[in-house]
């Protein structure tokens, strides 16, 4: 079943190339059946790239989607033109009042600074706050998972020596847990951040759960013990070239980063990047969708609704 999106989405080109199944607003209206209602906050600066990335992934799964973009009304995007925030994106005050069933809140190239210098902090923190009564569950991505760790159970992001970049190995921990079912022992997923969470403080929260981990990378994949949240820190939505894309770009910035990590062939940045991940990020996302999306919510969104009162505009 195909993901509903708006007829005229970037997006869509690349993933019908890929056979993807996307199906305009027109035609979904015609279908009798309730579409699981996504919203997705995209906090990265390069939208189109993301808003591909993830919609690739949400439609690998028998569901039909609804997506909704969301972005900051706090902050101004320099990557991304006004005409494409207007047209497909939305902001908090246009979505408060509404309920769905799953909500993505994506990573952003802000880890350096302490989460209350970011801009669009207090803007984050109310729909985080929100999520909590008007969606049913959460997926947090990288710098996303860090912040919600923070603002949720107070546990603090540890800069790093140095970016960590590449792809990494993590080990399952609980194989039975459902959102890692068709798993196998390891899998690779891509990281790309300067900070990380201890895995003691994760263990010191009794509602929350490891389900992953890497020795190199350290805390994986998190979970709330309630299915309603979870902390992915790694980036399994990237493309074959993002980490790629990435290193020319801090080349050119003159930042001298390292080699990204177990990507390049020989480490020689000059080689096509072997695709390991995919499979993995596939079953990453159809399992939160179908264990703890599709078959948790209930039919009648509205019974989750809860006014959420809305702060005086200074």
């Amino acid at each position: 079943m195909p993901i509903k999106v708006q007829s005229n989405l970037p997006a869509i080109k690349v993933l019908e190339s890929e056979n993807i199944f996307v199906m305009p607003d027109e035609v979904a209206l015609k279908q009798d059946i309730r579409p699981l209602k996504i919203l997705i906050l995209n906090l990265m600066p390069t939208k189109i790239a993301t808003e591909t990335q993830l919609l690739r992934l949400l439609g690998n799964t028998p569901l039909q989607i609804d997506i909704e973009l969301l972005q900051m009304a706090s902050h101004t995007s320099k990557n991304t033109s006004p005409h494409h925030l207007t047209t497909f994106y939305k902001t908090f005050d246009d979505i408060r009042d509404n309920t769905f069933d799953g909500l993505i809140i994506t990573g952003a190239p802000v880890e350096q600074l302490e989460f209350e210098e970011v801009d669009y902090w207090d803007e984050l923190c109310e729909i985080m706050e929100w999520s909590k009564h008007n969606v049913y569950s959460t997926f947090h991505i990288c710098w996303g998972a860090q912040a919600a760790l923070y603002y949720h159970y107070g546990i603090k992001k540890i800069s790093l020596e140095e970016k960590l970049s590449g792809i990494y190995t993590h080990k399952v921990v609980n194989p039975f847990h459902p959102l890692m079912r068709g798993f196998d022992d390891e899998f690779k997923i891509p990281h790309s951040r300067y900070t990380t969470v201890s895995l003691d403080d994760i263990k010191k929260q009794p509602g929350l759960e490891l389900l992953a981990v890497s020795e190199m990378a350290g805390p994986s994949v998190i979970c709330n013990r309630t299915g309603r949240q979870f902390f992915v820190t790694g980036h399994a939505e990237y493309d074959r070239e993002t980490l790629a894309n990435e290193y020319y770009r801090d080349l050119s910035k003159g930042i001298d980063p390292n080699i990204p990590y177990n990507y390049f062939p020989n480490d020689d940045a000059s080689l096509t990047p072997p695709m390991v991940w995919r499979s993995n990020a596939t079953l990453l996302y159809t399992n939160w969708l179908n264990y703890f999306v599709y078959q948790a919510t209930p039919y009648d969104l509205n019974s989750l609704f809860v006014k959420f009162p809305r702060k005086p505009k200074k």
